[in-house]
């Protein structure tokens, strides 16, 4: 798909002032040869941003100015489409504008743009940071790097930015379609006269609220009135089991408990990224014996495991679980009229043909990704 390549005129560099603006006083650059960067201490004009409109010079904006930005960007440097894909996916179901450009080299940068006046840098990028961990990536680099100036960071650092002349012929540096097969937009500058901004509020809206998922602990006669008298009722209802390892947190078994609680949340309805936050906050409650509390990373591993899966079950068989089983639960293990347990046959709701690594007694819970 061809893209629209008009003479650069004084509207398109005030339009892609609009867009990029940052730190006035400094830039960024390099060397389209050679790739080496650097940094210009000199003011951003009107020729600079024409020089890389052009496709003369390229330029990047320092985005940190105080605590605030006028947009935040998720770095991915890889060539697969599908991470900023699924970016895109998150970020629109908590109602934020994101948009995905082909980088200068071989992968893709989502941006994020403010409205006037900007939004507080640390808000911003614990929505990406929170996004980002949802999708199981949280090392995946996020501009501005800081929450604010100062401390060491006099400029931040540099993000080249899109449409440099000289590389809109190769289909880079330009913004795409994720619903064209990631083909450029034909009209990069109505693209970007059309873009939706997001502000403070807006930002903190999306934000997850741990604290409405983990409620003070139940008391006892709360856990004994819980009923669950039908298995269709089952589904929306969180046993005592999941509710004591949620209050109390576990002295082992951890990943075995995260998971487990994801899968209930799952069940529950809870959105994947509201889902690991609550058990962030768990994972403070836990108490392990020789042992360090479940990492952040092990915690998103868990879920994402519980959520991208198709597991169902409620975990009555897992030991693990048991030692957390009420007795007046209406999912506590049971022996019929002839001392047979009903246990299996009625409490794992996990269909067989779907038990996998970790739906059977005593499985030690990993993923890919987990040390």
């Amino acid at each position: 798909m061809s893209i629209v390549t008009p003479t650069i005129t004084a509207r398109h560099v005030e339009l892609f002032r609009q867009c990029f603006n940052g730190l006035t006083h400094v830039y960024g650059t390099y060397n389209p040869v050679t790739g080496s960067s650097r940094q210009e201490k000199k003011p951003v004009t009107d020729q600079v941003i024409r020089d890389h409109l052009e496709g003369r010079f390229p330029y990047g904006v320092y985005l940190l100015d105080g605590d605030r930005t006028n947009a935040v960007v998720a770095d991915f440097d890889q060539p697969d489409p599908d991470p900023p894909r699924r970016f895109l996916t998150i970020a629109a179901e908590r109602r934020l504008p994101v948009y995905i450009e082909r980088s200068k080299s071989k992968g893709f940068h989502v941006w994020m743009f403010a409205a006037a006046g900007g939004v507080l840098a640390a808000t911003g990028r614990r929505v990406f940071l929170d996004i980002l961990r949802e999708l199981g990536l949280p090392k995946t680099e996020v501009f501005p790097k800081q929450d604010r100036l100062g401390e060491g960071a006099s400029y931040g650092n540099f993000i080249n930015l899109p449409l440099f002349g000289r590389l809109l012929p190769q289909g880079r540096c330009v913004f795409v379609n994720p619903d064209e097969d990631m083909q450029p937009f034909p009209d990069q500058w109505a693209f970007l006269a059309d873009i939706g901004r997001v502000t403070e509020a807006q930002l903190e809206s999306s934000l997850p609220r741990p604290l409405a998922v983990l409620p003070s602990p139940p008391t006892s006669d709360f856990i004994h009135s819980i009923a669950i008298p039908s298995r269709a009722s089952r589904a929306y209802a969180l046993p005592p089991c999941a509710r004591n390892m949620l209050n109390h947190g576990v002295s082992d078994g951890q990943r075995v408990a995260c998971f487990r609680l994801a899968v209930h949340f799952k069940r529950l309805g809870l959105p994947q990224y509201a889902a690991v936050a609550a058990l962030l906050a768990w994972a403070k409650r836990n108490r392990p014996i020789g042992k360090g509390i479940i990492t952040e990373e092990e915690v998103v591993c868990q879920v994402a495991d519980a959520y991208g899966k198709p597991y169902w079950g409620y975990g009555c068989n897992d030991p693990l679980i048991r030692r957390h089983c009420q007795p007046a639960c209406p999912l506590s293990p049971k022996t019929d009229h002839r001392g047979h347990s009903n246990d299996k046959e009625q409490y794992d709701v996990t269909p067989a043909n779907q038990q996998q690594d970790g739906d059977t007694p005593g499985n030690r819970r990993t993923c890919a990704r987990c040390p």
